[in-house]
This record gives C-alpha cells, sequence and structure tokens, in this order.
C-alpha cells in the first residue's frame, strides 16, 4: 500500500505545482498576455489618434460652413432689394420724363394726366412685388393693425370704436403688416 500511497502524492503534487517551461506548451497563455495588453494600448492610442483627427476635421468643415452661411446672408442683405429696386427704375424713368413734360407743356390737364400714369405705375409695380394697401375707414379700431393719432367724437353712434379718418396708409408685404395705418378713432 505504500507504493499505492506515493502515487496518489505524487499525482496531488503535480496537480497542484504547474511547471511550464516550453511557452508553446498548454497552459502557458499567462506569458503572453502583457503583450496582448500592449496590442491593445496600441489599439485604443490609435483609436484616439483617430478620433481627434475625426473631431478636428470635423471643426474645421464646422468653422467653413459658419463662415459661407455669415458670407451668404451678407450678400442676401445687401442684394435683398435689388429685384425692387429694379423694378422701380421703370417709375423713376417715368417720373423724369413727367418732369420734363411739366417744365415743357403748359397744359395742366395732359400734366395731370402724365402724373396719374406714374402714380398708377407706382401702384401696379408694388402690387405687383407684394405689397398691398390697407382698408382702414370704417373699419373697426384694431391695436393689431391700426395706430390711434388721436380720436373725435364720432358724428353717429355707429361709428364710435371705429376709424373715422386715415392720416397715413397702411400696408401688407405678402400678408404681413409692414406699416401701422396712423388713424382718427371715433368716440
Amino acid at each position: 500500500m505504500e507504493d499505492k500511497e506515493i502515487l496518489e502524492k505524487n499525482d496531488t503534487i503535480n496537480d497542484t505545482i504547474d511547471i511550464n517551461t516550453d511557452e508553446n506548451a498548454a497552459g502557458s497563455t499567462h506569458l503572453n498576455q502583457e503583450v496582448a495588453e500592449e496590442s491593445e494600448l496600441e489599439k485604443l492610442t490609435a483609436e484616439l489618434s483617430e478620433q481627434k483627427d475625426k473631431y478636428l476635421r470635423l471643426m474645421a468643415e464646422f468653422d467653413n460652413f459658419r463662415r459661407r452661411t455669415a458670407k451668404e446672408r451678407l450678400d442676401l442683405i445687401q442684394t435683398a432689394g435689388k429685384d425692387i429696386v429694379v423694378s422701380l427704375l421703370d417709375v423713376l424713368d417715368d417720373c423724369d420724363r413727367a418732369e420734363k413734360q411739366l417744365k415743357s407743356n403748359a397744359d395742366i390737364t395732359v400734366q395731370k394726366e402724365g402724373v396719374q400714369l406714374v402714380f398708377n405705375k407706382i401702384r401696379s409695380t408694388l402690387q405687383a412685388k407684394g405689397v398691398k394697401a390697407m382698408e382702414s375707414i370704417n373699419a373697426d379700431f384694431d391695436v393689431e393693425k391700426h395706430e390711434a393719432i388721436t380720436e373725435i367724437p364720432a358724428p353717429n353712434k355707429s361709428q364710435r370704436g371705429k376709424v373715422i379718418d386715415e392720416v397715413m396708409k397702411g400696408y401688407y408685404l405678402n400678408d404681413k403688416i409692414i406699416r401701422f395705418a396712423k388713424v382718427v378713432v371715433g368716440k
């Protein structure tokens, strides 16, 4: 029995002591762990530098976008009125012709007719660009559309709180108020 006991002791000793001298032998993975950590560190460093590069490129792209949109906005602001100014140049030419006629022709009816044509042309040009006059007389006074200059006694009870006279017309540009009407209100 002594031989059996010795064999059992040797087996237990071999199980507890793991001596691996060959790195290719099974169970030698702990020898390569440090190398794996190094490659993992290199991988993380490479990822970090890649993310930094992406970040810098994104910031540069955003900066370029911001400059480009600021320039486009400035160009738009500077040329926003170009369309309306070009259309009003025709009216200005008509005004110049009317002024020449006023100096050279003494016939008042012809002069009135010419000036009326210029007025109609400017109204139609502005209307084509979306400008519309506000109808205020005999309408209820509305703080959103009207600016009351003064109040006067209403000629009759039905005109109380209504616009009696219009000192300065109000205008819409594409259904948005661009100038409030200055009005006289009945009280």
